[in-house]
C-alpha cells in the first residue's frame, strides 16, 4: 500500500513536470527552457536508474573489481564522441584550430586547469561522490548533499576571489585546443574510441565475473529491470550520451555546476564580497557562471528537472529512503565540495 502511493505520487510529479515544460514553451524564450527541463528531467532518471556517478563507478571498480559503473561511463563518452562529432561536423564542415564550435566547451589548456583539475578530483575523493550524483541523491533522500551543495557553493565564492589573478597568470595566454581542428573529425574520432576501446578492455579483463547477477537477473519481470533493478551500462552509458548531444543541439551545453556558480556570483556581487570586474570570466569557454538577470534559466529548470525526477524515479523504485548522514559523513561531504567547487 504504501510503495502504492509512493508510486502514485511519482507519476504526480512526472506530469507536473511535463505540464510545466508546456507551460513553459507558450513563447519562443521558453521552448529553450521547456526542452532544458524535460532535458533535466530524462538526466535525473536516467543518473538514479544506473547509479551514474564517476567517483562511485570507479571505487566499485577499485574495490569489488565491479565494472557495471566504469563501462556505463566508457560508452557515455564513447556515444557522446560520435554524436558530438556529427553536430560538430555540420556546423563547422572544415575544423580548423582557430574556428571553434558555437558554445562548445573548449577552455584553456594550462597549469590552471591542470591544477584545477586536480583539486577537483581530490575534493571528490573527500565527498564521496560527483556534483551531479549529489543532485541525484538528494531525490533519493539523502540530505547530506545538502552540505555539500554548500559547500561547493564556498567554492565556487573562492574561486571569484582568486579568479582576476589566475586570469593574468596564465589563463589569458592558454590555448584553446580543439583536436578536430588539429586532426580532422575522422582521425580524432577513431583515435578517441580505439583508446576508449583499450580502457574497456583492461576493465573487463580485470573485472570478476559474477554468475549470482546473471541467473537472478533471469528471473525477473520487465517491469522489475526498467523500474526498480540498476539498468544495463551500456543503455545507461548511451542515454546520457544522448541527453547531453541533443541538449547542445537545441539550446547549448547544460550541466549542474554552472548554475550553482551563478546563483552564488549573483549573490556574491550584489554584497560586494568579490571585485567588480573578473577579467575574462564570461568569455572563457566552459561552464559559465554569469550574473542571473532572469529567475529562471536553462541550466537552472535542468537542475530543478533532474532533481524532482530522480525523486519520482526514486519513489517508483522504492528507493526513496531519507537519510543524514553523521558529522564526520557532513564534516566530509562539506570540506570535500569546498575543493570541486574551486576547480569546477
Amino acid at each position: 500500500m504504501r510503495l502504492a502511493l509512493s508510486r502514485m505520487s511519482a507519476v504526480f510529479i512526472l506530469a507536473a513536470l511535463v505540464l510545466w515544460s508546456i507551460f513553459l514553451a507558450s513563447d519562443a524564450p521558453g521552448r529553450a527552457l521547456s526542452f532544458s527541463l524535460l532535458a533535466g528531467c530524462a538526466f535525473g532518471i536516467v543518473l538514479q536508474r544506473g547509479r551514474f556517478c564517476f567517483l562511485c563507478n570507479l571505487r566499485d571498480f577499485v574495490e569489488d573489481r565491479d565494472p557495471t559503473g566504469i563501462l556505463s561511463i566508457i560508452i557515455a563518452l564513447a556515444g557522446g564522441i560520435v554524436l558530438y562529432q556529427i553536430v560538430l561536423g555540420a556546423w563547422v564542415p572544415i575544423p580548423q584550430p582557430d574556428r571553434l564550435p558555437p558554445g562548445a566547451h573548449i577552455g584553456p589548456v594550462g597549469v590552471v586547469l591542470a591544477s584545477a583539475s586536480l583539486v577537483f578530483g581530490l575534493g571528490m575523493a573527500i565527498s564521496g561522490s560527483c556534483l551531479s550524483a549529489h543532485f541525484y541523491r538528494l531525490g533519493e533522500g539523502a540530505f547530506g548533499s545538502i552540505a555539500a551543495l554548500i559547500g561547493a557553493g564556498i567554492g565556487f565564492l573562492m574561486v571569484f576571489l582568486t579568479w582576476n589573478n589566475l586570469y593574468t597568470l596564465t589563463v589569458y595566454s592558454d590555448p584553446a585546443i580543439w583536436l578536430p581542428g588539429i586532426f580532422g573529425y575522422v582521425f580524432t574520432t577513431v583515435i578517441s574510441l580505439a583508446v576508449l576501446a583499450s580502457i574497456a578492455i583492461f576493465v573487463l579483463k580485470r573485472s570478476k565475473n559474477d554468475d549470482r547477477d546473471r541467473s537472478s537477473a533471469k528471473n525477473i519481470s520487465n517491469a522489475e529491470a526498467i523500474f526498480v533493478k540498476r539498468w544495463p551500462p551500456i543503455i545507461t552509458g548511451l542515454l546520457v550520451a544522448a541527453i547531453s548531444a541533443f541538449a547542445y543541439l537545441r539550446v547549448a551545453r547544460l550541466g549542474v555546476t554552472a548554475e550553482l556558480g551563478s546563483l552564488v556570483r549573483t549573490a556574491a556581487s550584489s554584497s560586494s564580497l568579490i571585485p567588480e570586474t573578473l577579467i575574462g570570466l564570461d568569455t572563457v569557454r566552459g561552464c559559465i557562471c554569469a550574473v542571473k538577470t532572469a529567475l529562471l534559466s536553462p541550466n537552472g529548470v535542468f537542475v530543478i528537472g533532474l532533481v524532482l525526477s530522480s525523486f519520482a524515479s526514486a519513489l517508483i523504485a522504492g528507493q526513496f529512503r531519507p537519510s543524514w548522514p553523521s558529522l564526520k559523513g557532513l564534516a566530509e561531504r562539506f570540506i570535500g565540495e569546498v575543493p570541486m567547487g574551486w576547480g569546477a
